[in-house]
């Protein structure tokens, strides 16, 4: 059974976090995109907090990619934190953590 991805929003000094936990998978990266989209709709700058996220799909690369291009484009910060080893190993093999702004 696959879990599903909560997503808590904290806003703080003009800057949008979005906390996952969970897993980031094909069926869960529909309700981040939505997130995210309406967080730029908002604010120029974002951050996603992964210390609660446990695997993340191809899915789920492709809105973090999609959501680097759209900040980028209205001159805004994104930027990822928190990302546990696993994940971070995700980004590694797939060349995606030198594309992101990790902290």
């Amino acid at each position: 059974m696959e879990r599903v991805v909560t997503i808590e929003r904290i806003t703080e000094n003009g800057m949008i976090t979005l906390a996952l936990n969970g897993e980031l998978t094909a069926t869960t990266a529909e309700r981040l995109n939505a997130a995210i989209i309406t967080a730029i709709g908002e604010a120029d700058n974002l951050t996603l907090d992964f210390k609660r996220l446990e695997y993340v799909a191809s899915a789920g690369l492709r809105v973090l990619l999609i959501t680097r291009k759209a900040l980028s484009a209205k001159g805004g910060k994104f930027i990822i934190r928190n990302v546990s080893e696993d994940v971070m190993n995700t980004l590694k093999i797939t060349g995606m953590d030198s594309m992101l702004a990790i902290e």
